[in-house]
């Protein structure tokens, strides 16, 4: 999240994207969210206020998922990303520290391309 402001060209355009094309959909757990404007302030109003983004709350299911990691951000990034009867695939996390996520059950794009 922090790579969208600092100019990560693959980053915008995955924003464009789920703003512009039908059936693109960029999820920002708020648990994310709330460590990238920590990082980077005003990071998290500025993508919440994009139209392409969907922040996705901290239910029960994913307190509890997060209740059992070390992050709160990797373990909502994590617990999103798992398949849904809404994305039967799951979701792929884009990351610009794809080595993270080595031998966690999730798909990764690297940013860093």
């Amino acid at each position: 999240m922090t790579a969208a402001g600092q100019g990560n060209v693959l980053v915008s355009r995955l924003i464009h994207r789920a703003h512009a094309e039908p059936g693109w959909y960029l999820y920002a757990p708020s648990c994310a969210l709330v460590e990238a404007d920590r990082a980077r302030p005003g990071t998290a109003e500025h993508l919440a206020a994009l139209p392409g983004i969907t922040v996705l709350d901290l239910d029960l299911p994913a307190a509890l998922a997060v209740a059992q990691q070390e992050t709160w951000a990797a373990a909502h990034s994590q617990y999103a990303a798992q398949p849904t009867p809404d994305r039967p695939d799951g979701a792929i996390v884009a990351t610009t520290t794809p080595k993270r996520w080595d031998g966690e059950p999730v798909r990764v794009l690297d940013l860093n391309a």
